[in-house]
């Protein structure tokens, strides 16, 4: 099964920049093995379980709530069994059909 995972979660209650919060939660995903993609406006990762996805949320969460006193995220779930290695083979396909992504 793979469960492909976008989120965004930050602290709201700390100014205009908050990397010094999001990078706790990147370095907590980094250091936890599983594949993931870093965008401008979110991460993207992969499980194989919705249970190892929950526990990533949760331990994302705890990244910053002994000092932040407001938190917002969103967060959406594609989730397909059957298949793995998602992440990187939904850009693939595409990259098969049309080249590289444009970058500008």
């Amino acid at each position: 099964m793979s469960i492909l995972v976008e989120f965004a979660m930050f602290p709201t209650d700390k100014g205009e920049s908050v990397s010094k919060y999001v990078s706790r939660i990147i370095k907590m995903i980094d250091e936890s093995g599983i594949t993931y993609k870093l965008t401008p406006m979110g991460t993207v990762f992969e499980t194989e379980t919705m249970d190892e996805a929950i526990e990533i949320l949760k331990k994302a969460y705890e990244q910053l709530e002994h000092d932040c006193s407001r938190i917002y995220s969103t967060v959406k779930f594609d989730i397909r069994k059957n298949r793995s290695k998602r992440l990187t083979q939904k850009i693939k396909s595409i990259e098969e059909k049309i080249g590289k992504e444009v970058k500008k």
